[in-house]
């Protein structure tokens, strides 16, 4: 069959989605079945659900097979947070009285003496006294940083953008997790970067993983979360690190380490035990606020030249006032003592999910922001997240974590972070009740 004809036959079923022949939730048939009734090969069959899920109208759920799942979506992350009275979706902490504790740290930026320096173009490798005050706030336990190692962008996300273009030259491979950080997915595929899914067991990365991966593909580098990963919440143990740093070395591999989320455990980068292998990421939007972002990189002095000209080319350096921000917030203790008070609001969050999703197939970290749900039979994920909007609470389905497209498990992932705590008990009672029932007592016209 002609690509044209594979195509029109990919048509013809999403015009069945789009009429309603076939709704939301239906289970298309195996592959095989599908050729038979449509009299053609099992190939072809195999290319034209790999269109459909391409275009997002069906999805992939490991074990149980495809399914329409009712909207034209990409396996991206949200685009913006959609303002639901409960988002269990953006993980954003934000505690009750920080915004006091903040305006009470920049007071006297405003000031025009001050502020006028603060409007000044910043660079990618800001003033000493920043990377020594940074240095100072990322360091943990044993490690720390040289301030010399330190390179800014405005926030998270635009570290991940230039550590991978500085490591990984367009077309060529970077390894991740099968599930990981959604927005890396996009970032990847602007910069040419085909990433490279790896399976993972209780401890992360499977190091056999990374073997075949990098055997099949020649990787260039590693994108992992080790502590806290999102969206599973696995922190690796010490001897899985280890050997996850042999092979990196073995293969020359760079390992790009996201600690966005390691302020809430007490584990170190694995840069302390490979300084020269490994680029850490970190920011301040979940330690301080989204809206007080501010990035670090942490680069072995091989790479910090390269980073620096990633970030100039892609125009990720982060503003003099978000420099001149930072930098109080670090100086004073205010960061610190904010990522404090986070880690205590986040056990505080576990004990309610706790308490309501017992019984259920829950995986997490007591010191995390977030937990991963493996749904009941009776329930499938895009469903249960469609029932949940109803209802006005916003859910991520696992289709978002997947690294490969249209194969994704039965689960959501729970962020915990954003509600407030009497609005977080009130969605997760909920949404217990809902995992209780079936699928059929939420009807999709409700």
């Amino acid at each position: 069959m002609s690509r044209f004809e594979y195509l029109k036959l990919a048509d013809t079923v999403a015009a069945e989605i789009a009429s309603g022949a076939l709704k939301a939730g239906d289970r298309l048939p195996p592959q095989r079945h599908f050729a038979y009734e449509r009299k053609i090969a099992v190939s072809t069959a195999s290319r034209v659900y790999t269109e459909l899920l391409r275009r997002g109208l069906v999805v992939g759920e490991v074990g149980r097979g495809t399914f329409v799942s009712g909207e034209a979506r990409r396996a991206t992350p949200p685009n913006e947070p959609r303002g639901a009275r409960i988002d269990l979706e953006f993980n954003y902490p934000l505690l009750p009285h920080q915004a006091t504790m903040i305006a009470k740290s920049l007071e006297g930026l405003e000031r025009p003496e001050v502020l006028e320096s603060a409007l000044r173009p910043a660079t990618s490798f800001g003033t000493r006294p920043a990377r020594t005050i940074s240095a100072e706030f990322l360091a943990r336990k044993s490690w720390q940083p040289n301030s010399d190692q330190i390179v800014f962008t405005a926030n998270g996300r635009q570290c991940i953008a230039a550590a991978l273009a500085a490591v990984v030259p367009p077309g060529g491979r970077c390894g991740v997790e099968a599930l990981t950080y959604p927005f890396v997915k996009g970032i990847a595929a602007r910069l040419g970067v085909t990433l490279v899914p790896l399976a993972m067991d209780e401890h992360g990365v499977r190091p056999d993983a990374v073997q075949k991966a990098h055997r099949e593909a020649h990787l260039s580098a590693i994108y992992v979360q080790p502590t806290i990963q999102n969206p599973l919440s696995i922190t690796m143990p010490p001897e899985r690190r280890a050997e996850l740093l042999r092979l990196a070395d073995k293969h020359d591999l760079t390992i790009i380490e996201d600690a966005v989320y390691g302020f809430l455990d007490d584990e170190m980068p694995l840069a302390a035990l490979a300084p020269d292998r490994c680029i850490v990421l970190d920011s301040l939007s979940k330690k301080v606020a989204p809206g007080l972002a501010l990035g670090f990189l942490v680069a072995p002095p091989r790479l910090r030249e390269s980073i620096m000209a990633a970030v100039r080319s892609g125009g990720w350096t982060a503003s003099g006032y978000a420099f001149a921000a930072g930098q109080r917030l670090m100086a004073d203790g205010t960061a610190a003592e904010l990522s404090r008070l986070k880690r205590i609001d986040a056990g505080r969050r576990q004990q309610i999910a706790a308490k309501h999703l017992a019984g259920f197939e829950v995986q997490t970290n007591p010191k995390s922001y977030h937990l991963w749900l493996t749904l009941p039979q009776h329930w499938r994920s895009q469903t249960l997240v469609a029932a949940a909007a109803r209802r006005d609470i916003a859910l991520t389905p696992s289709t978002t974590f997947a690294a490969t497209p249209g194969h994704a498990p039965n689960a959501v992932r729970l962020a915990l972070a954003a509600p407030p705590l009497e609005q977080l008990d009130i969605g997760l009672r909920t949404l217990a009740g809902m995992l209780s029932a079936t699928e059929e007592d939420f009807d999709s016209t409700e």
